[in-house]
């Protein structure tokens, strides 16, 4: 049970974020935007860190000066991963004006569902394979350290959740439509989740490829999307004081809990 709430934590994250449809009149203003888009980048590139990278490391230490090499090989499946979904599926990032990857009909709305679900795949892969390293007991995860991945995943999905459905409701979506669409656009997590604890616990010797995996993905998103997106428009500093909030939020959970 201690898996399934853990797994479940994030997605809860997300839809207590989409349910600020219900009580804010207008979208959020373009600050606070950058100050949460940031905050959730801070956030992902510590859980990459401390979550998944070192931990698939500390797995390899029998390899001795070759530790790090099913991390870097993990790591690059996953950019490698996210690169190729980035370029088949069709998608529209926040204040973008043309949509990313193949042509299609698509509505715009469903295109800046497809971006947000893409972004939520990897949050979903590294919550699931951190319970599979505890579950496994192979990867010297503790259920504190699990936790902590998806408590700090949670944190930043909540303005996630808020941040897509807003802008469905400005988009003329009634508020019951963009609420129900920032909860789908983090369904995958908990589905990505149970997919990779489920094939976690068949392949355990491969559990540091599938954390670096993760990390690789995770670093991907936050490279490519979220960092563009807080520093796009006129210069501001909230974007990065932000991320160095978010880093330091999920550096002191994992290392306090973990």
């Amino acid at each position: 049970m201690t898996t399934f709430y853990g797994i479940l934590i994030p997605f809860l994250g997300t839809t207590l974020g989409a349910a600020c449809v219900f009580f804010l009149r207008r979208a959020l203003g373009d600050r606070l935007q950058r100050a949460l888009t940031g905050f959730a980048a801070g956030v992902m590139v510590a859980a990459s860190v401390w979550s998944l990278l070192i931990p698939a490391i500390d797995q390899s230490a029998a390899l001795g000066r070759l530790s790090f090499l099913p991390a870097a090989v993990g790591f690059w499946i996953g950019v490698a991963f996210l690169l190729l979904l980035d370029r088949v599926i069709p998608h529209l990032h926040r204040n973008a004006g043309q949509a990313e990857g193949p042509r299609t009909q698509l509505q715009r709305t469903t295109m800046m569902l497809l971006a947000v679900t893409l972004h939520n795949i990897p949050e979903g892969m590294a919550v699931g394979v951190v319970y599979a390293g505890y579950l496994t007991g192979t990867a010297q995860i503790s259920a504190a350290g699990a936790l902590a991945l998806s408590l700090g995943i949670a944190i930043q999905n909540f303005p996630e959740g808020a941040i897509i459905s807003l802008p469905l409701r400005a988009e003329g979506q009634s508020r019951m439509r963009a609420f129900a669409g920032g909860v789908l656009s983090g369904i995958v997590e908990p589905v990505g989740a149970v997919l990779t604890v489920l094939a976690a616990r068949f392949v355990a010797p491969a559990l540091p490829y599938l954390l670096s995996f993760a990390a690789g993905a995770m670093l991907y998103v936050v490279v490519e999307e979220l960092i563009p997106e807080m520093s796009e428009g006129k210069h501001s500093n909230i974007g990065t004081i932000f991320f160095a909030v978010g880093f330091s939020v999920m550096m002191i959970l994992d290392v306090s809990l973990g």
